[in-house]
């Protein structure tokens, strides 16, 4: 038997018949490396994002907070944000390196309509890359993925009717 009782596991619920941790909820965090606000100002203007939370690093009330290393960092970059895009919150920041890689994934839209697809699709086209233009398959009405100018794969869907 285990010393460590549910009491000491503050940030998850532990199922007692199966042994799972019960997680509420995955939030992605994009790192943006300076290009935080811009990006947030995009997605407002082209997803309808709206910001519920930002907080800059010279607001910080720890005085130490910063970048690991001792390293310099811009105090009005943006430390923390909480952003609502439909029902999803997405967290970013301008944390504390130059470059940003986002690979290996992609976030998802569904919109209910393809004319909205179609707008979001080329909206979020502008100064990135089309990885697959908006088509309807087997599994959706319409479909497309594209790197938005910051290097975020989003995959725009249109679920077909069921």
């Amino acid at each position: 038997m285990s010393s460590t009782t549910t009491a000491e596991k503050p940030t998850a619920v532990r199922n007692q018949v199966s042994g799972t941790v019960r997680i509420s909820q995955v939030q992605p965090y994009l790192f943006f490396g300076g290009r935080c606000e811009e990006a947030i100002e995009f997605y407002r203007r082209v997803l309808g994002a709206e910001v519920t939370m930002l907080m800059r690093f010279k607001d910080s009330p720890d005085t130490s907070e910063g970048c690991g290393g001792g390293s310099a960092v811009d105090g009005n970059n943006v430390m923390h944000a909480s952003i609502r895009i439909g029902d999803a919150t997405l967290l970013a920041s301008d944390g504390c390196e130059e470059r940003t890689s986002f690979q290996g994934f992609s976030l998802s839209l569904t919109i209910p309509n393809a004319a909205e697809a179609e707008r979001v699709f080329a909206s979020l086209s502008e100064s990135g890359q089309v990885q697959q233009p908006m088509i309807k398959t087997f599994f959706a009405e319409r479909f497309g993925i594209v790197a938005d100018k910051f290097g975020v794969s989003w995959m725009v869907v249109v679920m077909a009717p069921s």
